[in-house]
C-alpha cells in the first residue's frame, strides 16, 4: 500500500460564513480565519478543507459560483487568501479548495451569455432543452431542493437543467471548451500554492444524452455517475492533478464501494478518495427526514463494508458530519448534558481509528450540538426552507409530525457559528450573527475547552497525535468484532507484529464485555472514562470507549 501525506492528514472542515468575523458585520470571513490558525496548529489538524469563498450571490451559501478567480466581499479580497494561505503554510498546515464544477450561478458571465440567444457562443456551456410543450418541462426530474430541475427562460423559450436550485444552472461537461475552461481555473489555484480540491456532487457532471422522465422524478439514472464520468475525471487529473503534489477527494452521492475503487482506486488516475455518504443516509421518514437514529448494526455494517471492500484498493474518508449533515454528537451519539461530552470522545475514537483519512467538521472538536430551533423562521437553509413548505405548509403532514424530523436533520444544525468563548455572540462576532449562535455556547466553548485538559478538544488533540505516531492507526488492516451487537462497535487494526483492540459503546447504560484474551494485559493507548483493563471481564460505563495496544 502506497504511502501518501494525504493518507496520514487529518482534515478539518470550515465553513467560513460561521468560522470566526473579523469585522463585526455578523459574518465569518478570511480574516477571521487567519486569527484562528493558532488555535488549528494547537489542534494539531494537517490540512483546512475551505467551503467555497468564490465570488457568489448566496443562493446556496457559495456553491453557487459566479466567479472561480474572485472572492466573495463578504469574505474579503485575493490578497485576504493570499495572506490566508501563507500563514497556514508557515504554521505547516494545508488548505484545500471546495471546487463546484457541476454548475454555476446563473449570474456567472457564462451562464448570462448562454441565455442571450441560441447561436450564442456559451450556449452550449449548459444543458438547454425545448420543452414537451409551452407548459411542461422537457421531463419530470425534480430538483434536489424541490421543484422541477427545469427553469423556462423567456429569452429564447427553452428550459435549463438545474439539478439544485434554479439559481445553479448545470454546466454542460460534454462541450470540451468548458473541460478546457475549468481545467485552465484549476491550474492557476494550483499555480497559486493551494493543495488541493473537494470537489462538490462530482459524481454528477456527466449527463446521459437521452433524458428521459425518471421514476418518480428521480434524474438519478441519467446525472449520477454518467457515460463519461470517469472518462472527464482522467482528463482532468492528466492535464492538472497529476501535475501537482496535492490530495483530490469528491463527492460522490450514490457511491458503492466498486464505484469508488473506479474513482479512487490506486491506480485508476482519477481521485484520491471519495466521499460516500451510505453511513450517513438511507434513515428517512419522509424522504431524508427524520427524528430517529440509525441502528448501530446498520450504522457498523456499512462502515466495516467500506473498511474491507476498499482494503489495499482505494481509500476511504472518514467523517460522522459536515456542512450538509447535522450535528455529529446530536446524531449518533447523546447530546443530554450528562453524556455530551463522553459521547463526543466515544465518536471520535471510533471514527479516528477506522482505516481512512479522518475529517473534522468545525467544532465538532468541542462537541457542539445541534440547535434548538423554535419555528420555520429560523431556518437559513434553502433545503430545510423548501421542505418545511413542502412538506407542512402544502399539508402533506402536521408541523407536530415534521417538526422533530426537520429540526434533527437540518442542515443550519451545521452552520451555527463556532462557539469560540462565553462572550456575547459566543466570541464569533461583536456585530449580529447571519444565523443565531447556539444558546449553549456559555458551557460549551473554545476558551473552556483548550483550558481544560479533560475536554473533547483535548481528547481530539490526543487522538490526532496519537494517529502522527502509530502508523497502525493510518495503514492498520481492519477486522469487526460483535457485529451482531446492538449496542457495541468493536474492531481491530492490525498491521506487521502491532494489533489495536478498539471497543465502543454507542448506549447510555452499563454493559459487560470480555477482553479478548490476547489483549488482556496489553496497554491502554486511549480512553474516555477511568476504567481498569486488565482483566478479562469488565463492564463498560455508558458512551465508554477505549483503544488497547498489543505490540
Amino acid at each position: 500500500m502506497n504511502r501518501t501525506w494525504w493518507k496520514e492528514a487529518v482534515i478539518y472542515q470550515i465553513y467560513p460564513r460561521s468560522f470566526m468575523d473579523s469585522n463585526g458585520d455578523g459574518i465569518g470571513d478570511l480574516q477571521g480565519i487567519i486569527s484562528r490558525l493558532d488555535y488549528l496548529k494547537y489542534l494539531g489538524i494537517d490540512v483546512i478543507w475551505l467551503s467555497p469563498v468564490y465570488q457568489s450571490p448566496n443562493d446556496d451559501n457559495g456553491y453557487d459560483i459566479s466567479d472561480y478567480q474572485n472572492i466573495m466581499d463578504e469574505f474579503g479580497t485575493m490578497e485576504d487568501f493570499d495572506e490566508l494561505l501563507a500563514a497556514a503554510h508557515e504554521r505547516g498546515i494545508k488548505i484545500v479548495m471546495d471546487l463546484v464544477v457541476n454548475h454555476t450561478s446563473d449570474e456567472h458571465k457564462w451562464f448570462m451569455e448562454s441565455r442571450k440567444s441560441k447561436e450564442n457562443a456559451y450556449r452550449d456551456y449548459y444543458i438547454w432543452r425545448e420543452g414537451k410543450d409551452a407548459q411542461t418541462p422537457p421531463n419530470n426530474w425534480g430538483s434536489c431542493f424541490g421543484g422541477s430541475a427545469w427553469q423556462y427562460d423567456e429569452t429564447t423559450g427553452m428550459y435549463y437543467l438545474h439539478l439544485f436550485s434554479k439559481k445553479q444552472p448545470d454546466l454542460n461537461w460534454d462541450n470540451p471548451k468548458v473541460r478546457e475552461e475549468v481545467f485552465d481555473m484549476m491550474t492557476w489555484w494550483c499555480d497559486k500554492g493551494i493543495d488541493g480540491f473537494r470537489m462538490d456532487v462530482i459524481s454528477m457532471i456527466s449527463k446521459t444524452k437521452e433524458m428521459p422522465d425518471g421514476k418518480n422524478g428521480d434524474f438519478g439514472p441519467y446525472c449520477v455517475h454518467g457515460p463519461n464520468v470517469h472518462k472527464y475525471l482522467q482528463e482532468m487529473n492528466e492535464k492538472v492533478l497529476s501535475k501537482y503534489d496535492i490530495m483530490t477527494v469528491g463527492e460522490t452521492s450514490g457511491v458503492t464501494t466498486a464505484l469508488a475503487q473506479q474513482y479512487a482506486g490506486e491506480d485508476t488516475h482519477e481521485l484520491n478518495m471519495v466521499f460516500q455518504f451510505e453511513h450517513v443516509e438511507g434513515d428517512g421518514k419522509y424522504g431524508k427526514w427524520t427524528d430517529e437514529k440509525i441502528p448501530l448494526i446498520t450504522l457498523k455494517e456499512t462502515l466495516s463494508r467500506w473498511q474491507t471492500e476498499l482494503y489495499g484498493k482505494a481509500w476511504n474518508s472518514l467523517f460522522w458530519d459536515n456542512h450538509d449533515q447535522p450535528r455529529a454528537v446530536s446524531r449518533f451519539g447523546d447530546d443530554r448534558p450528562m453524556y455530551r461530552e463522553v459521547s463526543a470522545k466515544m465518536l471520535a475514537t471510533c471514527l479516528h481509528m477506522l482505516q481512512g483519512t479522518p475529517y473534522i467538521y468545525q467544532g465538532e472538536e468541542l462537541g457542539m450540538t445541534n440547535y434548538p430551533f423554535q419555528s420555520p423562521d429560523d431556518f437559513h437553509d434553502i433545503e430545510s426552507i423548501n421542505a418545511y413548505k413542502e412538506w407542512c405548509t402544502e399539508g402533506k403532514l402536521s408541523h407536530a409530525v415534521f417538526w422533530p424530523c426537520i429540526t434533527f436533520k437540518s442542515r443550519d444544525n451545521a452552520r451555527t457559528p463556532i462557539q469560540w468563548d462565553n462572550s456575547p455572540q459566543a466570541g464569533f462576532t461583536v456585530g449580529t450573527p447571519w444565523i443565531a449562535v447556539n444558546p449553549n455556547y456559555t458551557t460549551i466553548n473554545a476558551k473552556a475547552e483548550t483550558a481544560d485538559v479533560n475536554s473533547v478538544f483535548h481528547y481530539y488533540k490526543k487522538l490526532i497525535a496519537l494517529r502522527k505516531e502509530n502508523p497502525i492507526m493510518v495503514y492498520g488492516k481492519y477486522e469487526a468484532l460483535m457485529e451482531d451487537s446492538a449496542e457495541l462497535f468493536v474492531y481491530t487494526r492490525a498491521m506487521d507484529n502491532e494489533k489495536l483492540l478498539v471497543v465502543c459503546s454507542f448506549c447510555d447504560h452499563e454493559t459487560n464485555f470480555m477482553i479478548p484474551a490476547e489483549f488482556v494485559g496489553t496497554s491502554c493507548l486511549i480512553s474516555n472514562v477511568e476504567n481498569q483493563y486488565d482483566k478479562s471481564e469488565m463492564t463498560l460505563k455508558p458512551y465508554e470507549a477505549f483503544v488497547l495496544h498489543r505490540k
